[in-house]
């Protein structure tokens, strides 16, 4: 976690900065040699106690190659959502139960579907997961069996790249089949396809490289130091002012600031102290989530009037009570709104005065949990209503929507590496103002916008160009900022 490119600044913090008698850190021996290091600088003492297996594990000699030949105990690890829903579609034609856990559920959901999973009376013999099954889950899984080894990751650069998993990510997958603790008492691993056994044999006999380095991130104070040089500068461009300075030794590196960036421009009209902007920005928002952006943004605007965010006040925003999913779209947008109800509990350990109502926002988010659970039971119906509506939504759509669409769904489920490919997709989409780059289908390949944003947006845009409020001229967009009115040749 502490080389994560994004966020093992956090870890780092943690590691350097908590103030206790005892730190104790979990983890593989990769990281020994770094922690040492870093807390050799830091005058601290460094028990090492190592743990072996209890229980032994194999990797077998023949792939699964169909849903047919699956036994009570299995789990199939997908490294996608669209991957979950497929094979859970399909356990299900072959009148099975499965259990399905990923990232982005709430805890409370995750556990109730490992319980359903782990129990001997209920008839769900069979778990369907992504790695989030690596962490913080006790599973009595017979045999681990890779759907497939290609990941989506971020690289140090802040693209997505298409890869195999590392060693690390194949040994604390598999390491779950046979744990000791579960009725099974030796654990398998496999992969659904042939021609990948021998790439997941290699992987799991790789050594694991040592960690050489831990990931910082700018602080306020530093930042504040440089605004106070460049008082007219944004947050954003601070960041890359300070990132292109900075020199850091071979112990660390400086994480990818892309997303703090993202939030940054995204609250950057809003009137707020410096170090009540730095904070909103290192919050873990997922960007790719339109209503959790939005959110943060609210978020800001209520702290900068000097609003407090009551209980009442974020019930209304969120709309609740809120029903339960009818389809999958129903069953994520449940899940972006625990992840708001996330974000306030965040910046309430931050802001306590302005986030008063903690204790009451975890009630509430006990209570959508139980919505998400009883959605996630009944995942295979809401994958089936979703097909048929996906069907009956792109008929009603235009033929250039409608290639649209294709194309977005395609990159989606495939995770086409890098937003520079998924930009140049949207250069070719052929769009109705003359040929130009279309920034509407771009934030919408990008999760930014939602069909419904978009609808809304092009509606207060036409009323301002009727209220006389924009003199942008057909064709061009505003940039932000009021400009005279045109040559005819200024173009």
């Amino acid at each position: 976690m502490i080389k994560d490119p994004a966020r093992g600044w956090a870890w780092t913090r943690a590691l350097l900065g908590l103030c206790a008698e005892e730190v104790h850190l979990c983890g593989e021996s990769a990281a020994i040699d770094l922690v040492t290091e870093l807390m050799y600088t830091t005058g601290e003492e460094v028990e090492v106690r190592n743990y072996k297996r209890l229980t032994p594990i194999s990797v077998l000699d023949h792939a699964l190659e169909s849903l047919d030949n699956l036994r009570p105990g299995d789990c199939i690890v997908c490294f996608s959502k669209n991957d979950i829903y497929s094979v859970s579609r399909q356990i299900e034609i072959r009148g099975l139960e499965s259990a399905v856990i990923y990232g982005s559920l709430p805890p409370g959901t995750k556990l109730a579907q490992a319980k359903k999973f782990n129990d001997p009376d209920d008839p769900c013999k069979i778990l369907v997961a992504t790695d989030a099954i690596g962490m913080g889950l006790n599973l009595s899984i017979r045999r681990i069996i890779f759907y497939s080894l290609i990941k989506p990751t971020i690289n140090e650069k802040g693209e997505k790249e298409i890869e195999p998993i590392t060693t690390s990510q194949a040994l604390q997958i598999a390491g779950r089949a046979g744990r000791f603790s579960s009725k099974y008492k030796e654990g398998e691993v496999t992969t659904m396809n042939r021609e990948d056994l021998n790439l997941l044999k290699e992987i799991l006999n790789r050594p694991v490289d040592p960690i050489k380095a831990a990931g910082l991130h700018p602080t306020a104070e530093q930042i504040e130091m440089f605004a106070y040089h460049l008082p007219d500068t944004t947050l954003s461009n601070l960041i890359d002012i300070f990132v292109d300075f900075s020199q850091v030794d071979g112990q660390y590196f400086v994480c990818n600031m892309d997303d703090f960036k993202f939030s940054a421009e995204l609250i950057q009209h809003i009137p707020l102290s410096l170090r009540v902007r730095y904070v909103f920005c290192t919050a873990p928002i997922n960007k790719k989530q339109p209503f959790v952006c939005s959110s943060l943004l609210q978020f800001a605007r209520q702290y900068s009037r000097n609003e407090p965010l009551t209980f009442s006040w974020l019930r209304r925003y969120i709309k609740w009570p809120l029903l339960p999913p009818k389809n999958i779209k129903d069953l994520m947008d449940l899940e972006a709104v625990h992840d708001v109800l996330d974000l306030y509990l965040w910046l309430s350990y931050r802001f306590i005065d302005m986030f008063p109502d903690a204790s009451l926002i975890r009630d509430l988010q006990k209570e959508l949990d139980g919505i998400i659970q009883d959605g996630v039971h009944n995942i295979t119906k809401l994958i089936k209503i979703s097909e048929s509506h996906k069907l009956l939504n792109l008929e009603s759509l235009s033929a250039e929507n409608r290639s649209r669409l294709s194309g977005t769904l395609k990159s989606q489920a495939r995770r086409v590496r890098g937003t520079k490919t998924v930009g140049s997709k949207a250069a070719e989409t052929p769009v109705p103002n003359g040929g130009e780059k279309s920034l509407a289908s771009r934030l919408v390949q990008q999760g930014l916008l939602t069909a419904d944003m978009l609808k809304q947006l092009e509606k207060e845009w036409l009323t301002q160009r009727t209220d006389g409020k924009e003199r942008t001229e057909p064709g061009t967009y505003s940039k932000g900022t009021r400009r005279k009115k045109k040559e005819p040749d200024s173009d």
